[in-house]
C-alpha cells in the first residue's frame, strides 16, 4: 500500500476537471468550489445538483463521455465513475501529464486522495488511514466534530494577531512556549469576547514579561518544560504544606 504524503493545496483559479456525473461526483464540487477551483465536468450524465450548479454559472458542464485530451490544462482531476476501464484511461493521461488524480474507490490508479474533514471556523483538520479503514476515518470525524479540543478555533484570531506582532518585531519564540502559553484561560477570554484581553495576556507570556512558571528563555525553552515546572511547583507547595500542617500538630 502507498504512503501518501499529506499536504492541503491551493487551488484558487486552478482547473479541475471531474470525470463523472453521479451523486459522489456532486459531493466533490461544493469542497472544491469551497478551494476557488475553475470546475469542469463532464459526463453523458448528471444529477440535478450538478445541472443547478452549472446553471447558476459555478461550474461547466459536458454532457458526454470522457475522451483522451479532456485532462488538458488541468491541476487536478478526479475520477468518479464506476468504470475501471475508463478510470485507467484517465489515469494514464493524468500520469502523462503530471495531473493530480483521485479515482473514487479505485486507490492503485490514485495519485492522491481524499481525508476525511472536520472543520469549525478556519480550522480544518484531515483524517486519513491511507486507504486502510474509511469506516475508521469516518469514526475519528465523527468524534472529533464533538470534541472540546476544537473550540481553540474559536481562538483564531488572537493567536493570528500575536504571530504578527511576534513577526513585526522579530521576536524570537520556541515553539514549545506557543503551547505553554496558550492556556485555557485566553481561550476563555477570546470566547468571550474579550480579544484584546486575551492577546495582551497571551503576548506577555510569550514575551516574558509574565514567566509564571514558564521558561525564562523565550528563545530556548525546554520541551515539556513549562509543565515540568508547573509539576515541581506543585510538589514543592505540597510539601510546604504537609510540613505546616506537621508544625501546627
Amino acid at each position: 500500500m502507498a504512503t501518501f504524503y499529506p499536504v492541503f493545496l491551493n487551488l484558487t483559479r486552478r482547473r479541475a476537471v471531474i470525470i463523472g456525473g453521479g451523486q459522489i461526483a456532486e459531493g466533490k464540487i461544493a469542497k472544491l468550489l469551497e478551494s476557488a477551483a475553475q470546475i469542469i465536468v463532464i459526463s453523458p450524465v448528471a444529477t440535478q445538483g450538478i445541472r443547478d450548479f452549472a446553471q447558476a454559472g459555478k461550474i461547466e458542464l459536458e454532457l458526454r463521455k470522457y475522451q483522451h485530451g479532456d485532462l488538458q490544462g488541468a491541476f487536478l482531476a478526479i475520477a468518479a465513475t464506476n468504470d475501471r476501464e475508463v478510470n485507467q484511461e484517465i489515469f494514464e493521461e493524468a500520469e502523462n501529464q503530471g495531473i493530480l488524480l483521485n479515482a473514487v474507490d479505485d486507490m492503485p490508479r490514485c495519485s492522491f486522495i481524499a481525508p476525511s474533514i472536520v472543520s469549525k471556523g478556519p480550522v480544518t483538520v484531515a483524517i486519513s488511514t491511507g486507504g486502510a479503514s474509511p469506516a475508521l476515518a469516518r469514526k475519528l470525524r465523527e468524534n472529533m466534530e464533538v470534541s472540546s479540543v476544537l473550540d481553540w478555533a474559536g481562538a483564531t484570531d488572537v493567536l493570528s494577531k500575536a504571530r504578527r506582532i511576534i513577526k513585526e518585531e522579530k521576536m524570537a519564540i520556541d515553539p514549545q512556549r506557543w503551547q505553554c502559553c496558550m492556556t485555557d484561560e485566553i481561550l476563555e477570554m477570546a470566547q468571550n469576547g474579550q480579544e484584546e484581553k486575551a492577546l495582551k495576556t497571551l503576548m506577555n507570556s510569550l514575551s516574558g514579561k509574565d514567566t509564571n512558571g514558564k521558561c525564562s528563555n523565550i528563545a530556548e525553552c525546554v520541551s515539556g518544560g513549562c509543565q515540568m515546572r508547573k509539576s515541581i511547583f506543585a510538589e514543592s507547595s505540597q510539601k510546604e504544606d504537609r510540613m505546616a500542617q506537621t508544625t501546627g500538630d
